[in-house]
C-alpha cells in the first residue's frame, strides 16, 4: 500500500532484474499533510479492497494508526501492537537491555525526569569543560533528530535553562532522554536479526554504517570487522532478541553499534525494532551481490525543477545500470525522487541505490560516476 501509484518505468526495471512485484493499492483520498495510514483510514474504497484480501497487515512499524487500520479492515497485524513498539524502540529501553544482558554499554545515563537530567548535567559539565563531547538524545528520536552535542559550557547551560523553563510552563516534569559520552570511533555499525513468534532469533546481516553528525548516510558491505567482532555481534543479537521476545516483540529488529578506535565493540547503541531501509535492501544484496564483492548502499540528493519520471533517471545513468564485469548500480527506491514535487521548484529529491563492485576502489569510482551522471537531471 503506497500513497501514490508505482512509477511504471520503475516497475518494468525491477521486473527486468528478476523481482516479483506485488499488487499496489493506493488510497483514493490523499492529503500530503497526512501519513499513508491516515489516508487509508479516510478511503472507503481502499478499506473495502483490504477487507477482501486474505492476508495480514505488515507495517514498517506499528503505531496507533496501523492498529486502527487493522481493526477497520479485519486484517490481523503480522507484528505486535503500538504499545510494544513504543516501549522497545526507546533508547532508554535499549541502554537498560545492554546493562541487564551484560553487553558493553556506551558510558552514559538514562533520564526520565527533568530533575534526573539536571543532576546528570551537573556530572557531565566538568567533562565538557575539559574538552570532551557529550551527546543528549531524545529517547524516541530517529535519523539524528532530537540529538544535541554538548561541546562547551554555553550549550550545557542553555539546555539546562530550556528544559527547566519548559517544565515550569507545562507543569510536567517528564523528560525521556539519554546522555552519553561521545566515543572516538572507527565507524558505526548496523546489524539486523529476526525474532520469531516462538522466540527463535536469526542473525540476518551486519553492515558498516556511514554517518555524519549522527545522521545516517548509507552502508558499506562487508563491514571491516575481525572474527571476534562478528562473534560478539551474534551473541548480542541472541540476548537482545531473547529480551525483546520476553517483552512481547516479534519481527525484524535493527541495532546500531560502534567500533571504537581502540578496537573495542559497543554492540548496543540503540534498538530499531521495525523494518528499515536495510531490510528492504536485503533482497537486493542477497540476489545481486556476488561472493567477495563490495557493496555501497546510499541515497543521492537531487535538486529538481519538475517531477522526473523513472525512465529519465534510467536514461541518465545509462550503462552504469548494466552488469559490467561485476560492477553495477541497482536502483532500490525511486518514489522518493518526486516526494517533494509539490514544493516550490527547485525541490529536493532522493534516489536510493545499491552499488556493487569487485573491491572498494572500484566502488568509489562507481559512486563518483553515479554522482556525475545524475547531475544531468538537476536544475541549474
Amino acid at each position: 500500500m503506497l500513497s501514490e501509484a508505482l512509477d511504471p518505468g520503475f516497475r518494468r526495471y525491477a521486473e527486468e532484474l528478476g523481482f516479483a512485484l506485488p499488487t499496489v493499492l493506493v488510497p483514493e483520498n490523499v492529503d500530503p499533510s497526512r501519513s499513508t495510514a491516515e489516508d487509508a483510514l479516510d478511503s472507503p474504497v481502499l478499506l473495502e479492497a483490504l477487507r477482501s484480501t486474505a492476508g495480514v497487515l505488515l507495517p514498517m512499524g506499528t503505531t496507533v494508526l496501523e492498529q486502527k487500520l487493522a481493526e477497520a479492515t479485519g486484517l490481523p497485524l503480522a507484528v505486535p501492537g503500538a504499545e510494544v513498539f513504543e516501549r522497545v524502540n526507546s533508547k532508554i529501553y535499549g541502554r537498560r537491555v545492554a546493562v541487564s544482558a551484560g553487553l558493553r554499554p556506551v558510558p552514559g545515563f538514562e533520564c526520565e525526569t527533568v530533575a534526573e537530567f539536571l543532576a546528570v548535567l551537573d556530572e557531565v559539565e566538568p567533562l565538557v569543560e575539559q574538552g570532551e563531547r557529550v551527546v543528549v538524545k531524545d529517547a524516541y528520536g530517529v535519523s539524528g533528530k532530537g540529538l544535541v552535542v554538548l561541546d562547551g559550557k554555553v550549550k550545557a547551560s542553555g539546555l539546562r535553562k530550556l528544559v527547566t523553563r519548559r517544565a515550569a510552563r507545562s507543569g510536567d516534569d517528564r523528560l525521556h532522554v539519554v546522555v552519553e559520552r561521545w566515543l572516538p570511533k572507527r565507524f558505526d555499525l548496523n546489524y539486523q536479526f529476526t525474532v520469531g513468534r516462538d522466540g527463535a532469533v536469526v542473525f540476518d546481516f551486519v553492515k558498516q554504517a556511514l554517518t555524519a553528525d549522527g545522521v545516517h548516510k548509507g552502508h558499506l558491505v562487508p563491514a571491516e570487522l575481525e572474527p571476534r567482532h562478528h562473534d560478539e555481534l551474534r551473541h548480542a543479537a541472541s540476548v537482545i532478541g531473547e529480551r525483546l521476545h520476553a517483552d512481547g516483540f516479534s519481527g525484524v529488529a535493527g541495532v546500531d553499534a560502534i567500533l571504537g578506535l581502540d578496537g573495542v565493540l559497543h554492540p548496543l547503541l540503540e534498538i530499531n525494532a521495525r523494518l528499515n531501509m536495510s531490510t528492504y535492501q536485503g533482497g537486493v544484496t542477497e540476489r545481486l551481490l556476488p561472493d567477495g564483492s563490495a557493496c555501497l548502499a546510499k541515497h543521492y540528493t537531487l535538486r529538481l525543477a519538475a517531477r522526473t519520471p523513472f525512465d529519465a533517471v534510467r536514461a541518465a545513468l545509462g550503462p552504469l545500470l548494466d552488469d559490467r564485469d561485476g560492477e553495477r548500480v541497482v536502483i532500490t527506491c525511486a518514489g522518493t525522487v518526486n516526494a517533494n514535487a509539490a514544493d516550490d521548484a527547485p525541490f529536493e529529491g532522493r534516489l536510493y541505490a545499491v552499488l556493487v563492485a569487485p573491491d572498494r576502489a572500484r566502488l568509489a569510482g562507481l559512486d563518483a560516476a553515479t554522482e556525475t551522471a545524475l547531475t544531468t537531471l538537476e536544475s541549474r
